[in-house]
């Protein structure tokens, strides 16, 4: 039994234009981007050629997007707990990356396959899953699909029905299931004991029992060699109802594993595969809050570095903070979604501004790295709603930040359950990039204030970088050796060096925002790298 695995992330990020006209733009440069270049002397300068010296070796100060020191992929959950699965039951299989499906430059591994399995976890629509679909028809003609993941624990019978090739869809727990799928079929048993299994029976749709795992007692996900960053499940289901995620229903028993186990869990990967970080990789991992307190006891002794990501009202001080830090957490990610109380309470975030302000004051004065997310549009919001974010992000807000527009994937969201109350109307409910419209504003205006905001924090917050930009590089530090807010100053200066280009139309005003950010650079021990001076035009490139 061989099988052809597919699986990984989605096409790309929303919002992703953002950059286009700046030095981080991919492509080829535009006219303008190059003639400012030449006006600032650095006609052929390029962003990987900034480095800095640490313990007498010259270090890149940008490298492409990867997981650390080593050359590895950056950790992918889904990828990792099937090929966990597949490798502890001895079965033979080849990994196709999506993000290679979605781009077209996915290659068919040789030889024969007796079936194709397909993740949907980073599936948000039918076109996608009939482009994944399709693929494996294509390279694999004849042999059948089991889907699983969160897009097809919610719409299991409509890909069952809307593609023949999909022999049945795994819901929920697959560690048991997956594994029974598969030695059924190889042995040609029938497939009507395997649990969480919805199945095509001939003419007939059969839909087995439903089973969870006690994910404490169950192994955790293993593997051999080496690896610089592993990612992490401490919990499965959710126990919060936010009307943006439909995560919940799709796995609507929360369970948790045990403080010890997760000790034990982390402990071997650093002993076994030479982990350097863990990233936590639930939704919430800060909760339930005796578990938090019980992992601040007794990491501390394990010397595991670790990442994860939280609630607001979770981070009570600077205490708090403190006591994260010393159990070794490296950073927290926290969805702060707005500052104006009427949205939060629209979004069912059950947290408030005062507590994101609590949050926020607690975090910025410690070592923790920290990013935070918000979101512009949710239905019901007004601009007057958005001033309070955006007022916020501008003047009092310190760190790393994102800041997407409100995206209806499909119609399982639950904030589509208030849309008579919110008028919310969308060309296409399964389209992440489709225009809606709700009483508060249009899917338009929301892209318009979502730049107008990133320009206004950006030009204007030196204490403040977007995180747009920062998804295309490494995913460590700039400069790891140094403090979080030294790290933030570097970020900022890229930052604005990066975008002087879109920023200013006028060339000579541009030319010298990158001469000035440069300068700003080196006081941190940035040079450009020897050999960029080939593209420096004489006098400074001032009369080119």
């Amino acid at each position: 039994m061989r099988a052809l695995l597919l699986s990984g992330l989605g096409p790309s990020y929303t919002n992703s234009t953002y950059l286009d006209g700046s030095l981080f733009a991919d492509g080829p440069r535009d006219e303008h981007v190059s003639a400012v270049l030449s006006r600032a002397g650095r006609r052929d300068f390029d962003l990987f050629q900034l480095q800095y010296e640490h313990r007498g070796l010259m270090c890149p100060l940008l490298q492409s997007r990867r997981v650390g020191p080593e050359d590895s992929t950056e950790p992918h959950l889904t990828t990792f707990t099937v090929r966990s699965i597949l490798e502890s039951n001895g079965y033979d299989y080849q990994l196709v990356n999506l993000e290679e499906v979605w781009s077209g430059a996915a290659g068919m591994p040789a030889g024969d396959f007796d079936v194709a399995l397909l993740s949907t976890t980073y599936v948000w629509n039918e076109p996608m899953l009939a482009h994944a679909v399709g693929w494996i028809e294509q390279h694999a003609p004849g042999v059948p699909v089991i889907l699983g993941g969160q897009y097809t624990n919610l719409k299991y019978m409509r890909a069952l029905a809307l593609h023949d090739r999909v022999l049945g869809v795994i819901r929920g727990d697959a560690e048991e299931a997956l594994p029974a799928v598969l030695d059924a079929l190889r042995s040609g048993r029938s497939l009507d004991s395997v649990p969480n299994l919805v199945w095509r029976d001939g003419d007939q749709i059969r839909i087995n029992r439903y089973s969870y795992i006690d994910i404490d007692a169950f192994p955790s996900p293993r593997f051999a060699g080496a690896q610089a960053i592993v990612p992490y499940e401490s919990m499965r289901g959710c126990p919060f109802d936010c009307r943006f995620c439909s995560y919940p229903l799709a796995s609507p028993k929360w369970r948790y594993k045990s403080a010890e186990k997760i000790r034990d869990d982390w402990t071997r990967y650093m002993e076994e595969n030479d982990a350097t970080l863990i990233s936590a990789m639930d939704s919430t991992f800060t909760v339930p809050p005796t578990r938090l307190r019980r992992l601040m006891e007794i990491l501390p002794e394990t010397g595991v570095l670790w990442e994860g990501f939280s609630r607001a009202n979770v981070i009570e001080s600077a205490e708090w903070v403190d006591a994260l830090w010393r159990s070794h957490c490296h950073q927290l990610t926290i969805g702060f979604e707005s500052m104006s109380d009427r949205v939060l309470r629209l979004m069912s975030k059950r947290v408030t501004t005062k507590q994101n302000k609590r949050a926020h004051d607690a975090l910025r004065g410690g070592d923790l790295r920290y990013a935070v997310s918000f979101m512009v549009g949710y239905p019901g919001e007004t601009p007057e709603d958005f001033a309070e974010t955006s007022d916020f992000l501008a003047t009092e807000f310190e760190g790393r930040f994102n800041l997407q527009t409100f995206s209806i994937k499909d119609e399982t969201m639950p904030v589509w359950e208030d849309r008579e109350e919110l008028g919310i109307v969308a060309d296409d409910p399964t389209d992440a990039d489709a225009s809606w419209s709700h009483v508060g504003m249009t899917s338009e205006e929301a892209g318009a204030l979502q730049w107008a905001t990133l320009d206004r924090v950006r030009r204007t917050n030196d204490r403040a970088v977007c995180s747009q930009w920062r998804r295309r590089y490494q995913y460590w530090p700039l400069m790891p050796h140094l403090h979080r807010t030294t790290n933030l100053a570097v970020e900022k200066c890229l930052e604005r060096l990066a975008m002087a280009p879109r920023d200013y139309p006028d060339i000579e005003r541009a030319a010298q925002e990158i001469r000035v950010q440069l300068d700003r650079l080196n006081g941190f021990g940035i040079t450009v790298a020897a050999g960029s001076a080939a593209g420096l035009d004489p006098d400074g490139g001032r009369d080119a």
